[in-house]
């Protein structure tokens, strides 16, 4: 049995599917409609490929009026609800991609789709030409969008403008000055949707990367407001915590005391197979005469196709170490072929990090 990811766009699929839209869309064909999906190059097709010719495909079949096409994807959507037809929103990912590409000029009647289809299937990708064709006209709307009743709206109007928003056309605009969507990020930091609120602190990760002193002075500003913000803002400068960066680390009261000192660090698994795990130990033992807030992380310098490094930090945990305690970790990373990384063989280095400083360094064999 097949396990790819492009696969959930199966035959099953479009028959249930193709069953809806027939009763939304008048003279709809099913059968032409299959036939039209699985052309010669289907096959080929990986998953991103699949869910545009799905859109492309649709368009067909809709009417060429944009309107009426999407007010017929809107009943479709209702249909889908009332049939409890719900797989999971990837499939549907050829809706949002269907109002993005063919809605670019209709701006009012793409906003009112977008509103209704996010609440089925996210439309985070989706918004983002509008923002970069209508400018202010776009996030004034993703403004009003924050104050929806509907959580998956409110989160849509955070997910959606997020200047580096992972496998999305960027924002350049916004990279450069994030003023436009501060607003925004004040009238959801005490959203009641945990959904919500960890949008807003991706939001302000991604914010950190280029202006960690913007971020700086909304977490003074949020610190103290309520349990859940206070997780937001620490989540959202997770980016500024791995860098070690001086002054967040001093607000979270991270000392770099040479007196947190890293022994007994080793690598148990100084030759690791492609598909298999890195394992290592370390003790980290407080001298301070008084209880330390420690921040653990270890850093990987995968080895590039050029010979050069790039280092990702993962944490291992955050903790209370009192004076004169000591405690013993053993962890492991796993080199699993994994879509989102390349693993290449040589050697590569791992470190130890307390509180945003390297204390240990190791080097071991990838094979």
């Amino acid at each position: 049995m097949s396990y790819l990811l492009k696969d959930i766009y199966s035959v099953a699929f479009y028959e249930k599917f193709s069953a809806i839209a027939g009763d939304v869309i008048p003279s709809y064909d099913r059968k032409k409609f299959i036939q039209s999906i699985f052309d010669k190059n289907w096959k080929q097709r990986e998953l991103k490929d699949r869910m545009k010719h799905t859109s492309f495909v649709l368009h067909q079949f809709l009417p060429d009026n944009f309107e009426t096409a999407a007010t017929m994807i809107e009943k479709m959507i209702d249909r889908l609800e009332e049939k409890r037809f719900i797989e999971s929103s990837l499939e549907f990912m050829f809706l949002p991609d269907y109002l993005e590409t063919y809605g670019i000029d209709h701006f009012d009647a793409s906003v009112k789709s977008i509103e209704r289809v996010t609440q089925f299937t996210s439309c985070e990708f989706a918004v983002r030409p509008f923002i970069i064709r209508y400018g202010d006209k776009m996030v004034n709307q993703m403004h009003r969008w924050s104050l929806h009743e509907n959580h998956k709206v409110r989160r849509l109007s955070s997910e959606g403008i997020r200047p580096r928003l992972p496998w999305a056309i960027a924002l350049p605009e916004l990279k450069k000055n994030p003023a436009p969507i501060l607003p925004l990020l004040e009238n959801l930091k005490n959203d009641t949707s945990e959904f919500v609120r960890r949008s807003v602190a991706n939001n302000l990760n991604d914010i950190s990367k280029d202006h960690p002193g913007v971020v700086i002075s909304i977490v003074k500003k949020w610190k103290g407001i309520g349990k859940e913000t206070d997780a937001l803002i620490k989540h959202g400068c997770r980016t500024l915590l791995k860098k070690g960066h001086p002054e967040i680390l001093k607000f979270y009261r991270l000392s770099n005391s040479d007196k947190l000192k890293v022994c007994g660090f080793k690598i148990l698994t100084p030759k690791v197979k492609i598909g298999e795990s890195l394992e290592f130990l370390f003790t980290v033992h407080n001298q301070e005469l008084k209880a330390q807030t420690i921040r653990l992380e270890y850093g990987i310098y995968y080895l590039r196709q050029n010979g050069t490094s790039s280092k990702k930090v993962f944490k291992i945990s955050e903790r209370i170490l009192q004076s004169n305690e000591k405690i013993k970790m053993t962890k492991k990373q796993s080199f699993k072929i994994i879509t989102t990384r390349k693993f290449y063989k040589g050697q590569h280095q791992l470190s130890l990090i307390v509180n945003g400083l390297e204390k240990s360094t190791a080097k071991f064999e990838l094979e």
